[in-house]
């Protein structure tokens, strides 16, 4: 599907300068350009985003890379050379958004900090993202999702209580990031639009945290422990305070997760499993009393859950409307008719490092739009498809120019 299909959502006309390598930046940028954005990655000559090679297994260019750089196009540029520079400035000028994520000062010392960006363009909108922002004591310290992971507070709540804290699967606190990312990128254009007068610089400066974005996903955890004195401890694949809400293994080895926590749900939960005793005990009408025979309460349900098979569980639970669903993997994800109906799993030809493109699905785009998911147009590019179309057609460059922005030998 060509870009030119972008041309109704609700981005469009919207042109974002990505100077953004890994995970966060490249996530917000990704969200902008699936609703519309024209979104020019640069990337570094030679190698690109080190991202190209996270967990590649065959081929050049990463599945990870090609997900989370969809729609965007590829130039490289030698930030290290005056040219390079002068291409970004060139570029900013012609551009609404910049989005970066380098450690704060970065920008500042090639040259294209804040008010050399405002001086070429003085309605654009800059989101920085970073560990710990651009200001106060740890603002220089690098630090990846991990670490903000740890000092935002998750990473305390996560795993089993008598074992060292582990971490989800994905890097989470990049995602979380780069959503806020995102958001302060369509805040500072609305506030762009919105406004008589001219935003000044400070009021376009978006400051991104990840240690902060974790935080802000904590709840109540400083409020609890300020207040009552709380300190919120890992409980597994169960949530403080509230009971039952686990996961359980099934008679045939599947899974299914179960929230059955509401007070209205409860009792209908356990006649399911055939504990009406449980049903109608007093001190487990609320969930204070059945947080305190959580253990109890999963022994039970997991008595059941494994005396049947998954499917049987499922329907059983959707029957008497007991939230459940199954734990699923990938191919899961690919078969279940749902997402399909949604177009959550859209397919296009791409280099895996064999003789032909294979068929590859990748995560369609949320949120929906019209009950389907909005086209994904293309996934991520080869490393600088786009840079001559962009440095000679956006901005007019000579052959010889292009060569020397992109630290190409003449």
């Amino acid at each position: 599907m060509s870009d030119s299909s972008a041309d109704d959502l609700p981005l469009a006309g919207v042109r974002v300068l990505e100077l953004g390598n890994y995970i966060a930046a490249p996530t917000a940028g990704r969200l902008l350009a699936d609703f519309g954005a024209e979104v020019i990655k640069v990337e570094r000559p030679r190698t690109g985003d080190e991202l190209r090679n996270w967990r590649l297994y065959a081929g050049d260019t990463s599945m990870l890379y090609r997900t989370l750089n969809r729609n965007k196009r590829s130039i490289t540029l030698d930030l290290r050379s005056a040219a390079g520079r002068q291409a970004v400035l060139d570029l900013a000028a012609r551009s609404d958004v910049v989005l970066e994520n380098f450690r704060p000062g970065t920008l500042e010392k090639w040259g294209l900090g804040p008010a050399e960006l405002d001086a070429v363009n003085p309605d654009v909108v800059l989101v920085r993202i970073s560990a710990f922002g651009q200001t106060g004591p740890l603002s220089s310290r690098p630090g990846f999702a991990a670490v903000a992971e740890a000092m935002g507070g998750l990473r305390a709540l996560v795993g089993e209580e008598d074992r060292p804290p582990s971490r989800t699967g994905v890097s989470i606190g990049d995602s979380i990031a780069g959503l806020y990312g995102a958001f302060a990128a369509v805040m500072g254009l609305y506030q762009r639009e919105s406004r008589s007068e001219r935003p000044p610089l400070n009021r376009r400066s978006m400051d991104v945290a990840l240690n902060e974005a974790v935080f802000s996903m904590m709840e109540s955890l400083v409020p609890d422990h300020l207040a009552y004195g709380v300190e919120r401890r890992r409980v597994g694949g169960r949530m403080e305070g509230i009971a039952p809400s686990n996961a359980y293994e099934c008679g045939d080895g599947g899974s299914v997760v179960i929230a059955g926590n509401s007070d209205s749900i409860f009792g209908r939960f356990m006649r399911v499993i055939g504990r009406p005793d449980l049903a109608e005990e007093p001190d487990l009408s609320t969930n204070a009393g059945r947080w305190v025979r959580r253990d109890e309460l999963d022994t039970a349900i997991e008595t059941w859950t494994r005396s049947l098979p998954r499917d049987r569980v499922l329907a059983e639970l959707e029957a008497a409307g007991v939230p459940a669903g199954p734990i699923y993997s990938a191919a899961d994800i690919v078969a279940d008719e749902q997402f399909r109906a949604r177009d959550m799993i859209q397919y296009f030809d791409v280099d895996t490092g064999g003789d032909a493109p294979a068929r590859v699905g990748f995560p369609g785009v949320v949120p929906v739009l019209d009950g389907r998911s909005v086209p994904v147009r293309h996934v991520g590019p080869d490393l600088g498809a786009d840079t001559d179309a962009v440095l000679g057609g956006l901005l007019g460059y000579s052959a010889e120019t292009i060569r020397a922005a992109a630290g190409e030998a003449s």
